[in-house]
């Protein structure tokens, strides 16, 4: 008989391949998997009667800007109610190190928090505050092109020289040396929407040599959505780097039901080159409010306003009316200001999900105060909604969406799969009731169905609440291996 701390007893397991599932007992001793089997015979401090219930890997949030978040609330219930074990930051272009600021805090690097948060002027010591905060998750980053910008740049509407661009490659390099994910960039925002295609090639050279990724918020992602994908494409190609295209969607009314010829521009990439996508669950996005983006014809929420705080939950429409003002002009007045835009067609965002090449992110906004539903929900809408009860996709490669695909893309050693010898990253949840509840109307909402969550063998949450033991760490990256 062997000994182990706790003992899972009869799981229907998903081990993270896209298998079948097999009821099996799964044991863990210390922060791995210690051993599986048919039928275990363990001496375990705690045993758990699996039988009804799915045990998988835990769910690694590929889409996230929990950067100051994990530390300022390391309990990350929004992700942990959720199943999520592991999640990665420093997406969009926005990073919350390296930074020093220069001046005003730039749009939309507010998202992660105010200018007080960004303290971390190295790489090295944003990983040790991780790690100093033992937050409940494991945190994975990117460097952002936007904040490499910010350090380096006296104002961010024009291209960076070449003296810039060199300073920002430095910082980046360091940051890969120990153990940064990537680059990504957010050219949509006007933080980086000057920096030419040059500048990302020269920022994205790197990448190679240290086996990292790029991921992108493109340059758009309404009409000119193909032309922003092309560039994206050729950085990757021009940098000799896989890529990944940043919650990938068909934005604004003028654009809907182009997602058959964007997925198209993908399958035909993805022929000679690395490429893949992320995709919350959801027909709207959520931002910064962005006047390029306000058209009288999309629902558009207001979810902060600096300027007008008591504004937060109202819709755009309701706010101009009641100023009698146009929709742009009351965006105006409300900056700085959060939004959340029903603009997505909800067949394109189907297609886009359904789609082998796209991993599952949330996208969530911890500091919004009424933030998006995907904070506290995507996952388990995934699991739930799309594929139990639309049959969008199986429940097998739903859990591979979430767990060993990108643990290969991202670098992430020994996650994403029930394996010996792995990390004890895992979920214990219900098929047949997992759901989200987290609503527009009602957004911070713990999802239904989520049984047990252990990380790094530390049983987290349970029972639809945490358990207070937080067994997150700060991963450093390792080898990926992408396969198509």
């Amino acid at each position: 008989m062997q000994n182990c701390d706790t003992l899972i007893r009869s799981a229907s397991v998903l081990d993270g391949s896209g298998a079948a599932a097999q009821f099996l007992d799964v044991a863990i001793l210390g922060d791995r998997i210690h051993a599986i089997a048919p039928a275990l015979d363990c001496d375990a401090a705690v045993t758990i009667d699996a039988e009804g219930m799915t045990l998988s890997p835990g769910f690694i949030d590929v889409h996230t800007h929990d950067d100051i978040s994990v530390i300022q609330n390391p309990a990350m219930l929004p992700k942990l109610s959720q199943g999520v074990t592991t999640v990665i930051v420093g997406n969009c272009g926005i990073s919350g190190s390296p930074v020093t600021l220069r001046g005003q805090l730039p749009d939309p690097m507010n998202l992660l928090g105010d200018a007080s948060a960004f303290c971390y002027p190295t790489f090295a010591a944003y990983a040790a505050a991780v790690d100093n905060a033992r937050p409940a998750v494991n945190v994975a980053a990117l460097i952002g092109h936007t904040s490499l910008r910010n350090n380096h740049m006296d104002r961010l509407d024009r291209a960076a020289t070449e003296s810039e661009i060199v300073a920002m490659r430095d910082q980046l390099q360091e940051a890969l040396d120990g153990g940064a994910l990537g680059l990504s960039s957010g050219l949509a925002y006007l933080s980086a929407n000057a920096a030419t295609t040059e500048e990302v090639i020269s920022l994205a050279q790197p990448l190679s040599r240290a086996g990292a990724v790029y991921t992108t918020h493109m340059r758009t992602e309404s009409e000119g959505i193909l032309d922003a994908m092309l560039e994206s494409l050729s950085i990757a190609r021009a940098s000799d780097v896989p890529v990944i295209i940043s919650h990938l969607k068909c934005s604004g009314i003028a654009n809907w039901g182009r997602s058959g010829e964007v997925l198209q521009a993908l399958d035909t990439a993805r022929v000679s080159q690395l490429v893949g996508c992320d995709c919350y669950p959801y027909a709207a996005g959520s931002s910064t409010l962005d006047l390029r983006q306000v058209d009288e014809r999309v629902t558009i929420t207001v979810t902060w306003s600096t300027s007008h705080p008591e504004m937060a939950g109202k819709t755009l429409a309701e706010i101009a009316c009641a100023w009698d003002l146009t929709h742009l002009d009351a965006a105006r007045r409300l900056q700085p200001a959060g939004a959340i835009y029903h603009s997505i067609s909800e067949q394109d965002m189907r297609r886009i999900l359904a789609h082998p090449a796209t991993m599952i992110g949330s996208d969530g906004l911890p500091n919004d105060p009424r933030p998006h539903p995907r904070l506290w929900g995507t996952f388990p809408r995934v699991l739930g909604r799309y594929s139990r009860d639309e049959k969008l996709f199986t429940l097998p490669t739903a859990i591979h969406k979430m767990t060993q695909m990108p643990a290969q893309r991202f670098g992430l050693p020994q996650r994403g799969l029930i394996r010996e010898g792995y990390f004890a990253d895992l979920v214990l949840f219900d098929p047949e009731n997992i759901n989200d509840r987290a609503t527009f109307a009602d957004p911070v909402r713990a999802s239904q169905g989520i049984a047990s969550v252990w990380v790094n063998g530390v049983s987290s949450y349970t029972k639809e609440w945490a358990t207070g033991h937080h067994g997150g760490r700060f991963i450093p990256r390792g080898k990926t291996d992408w396969i198509q």
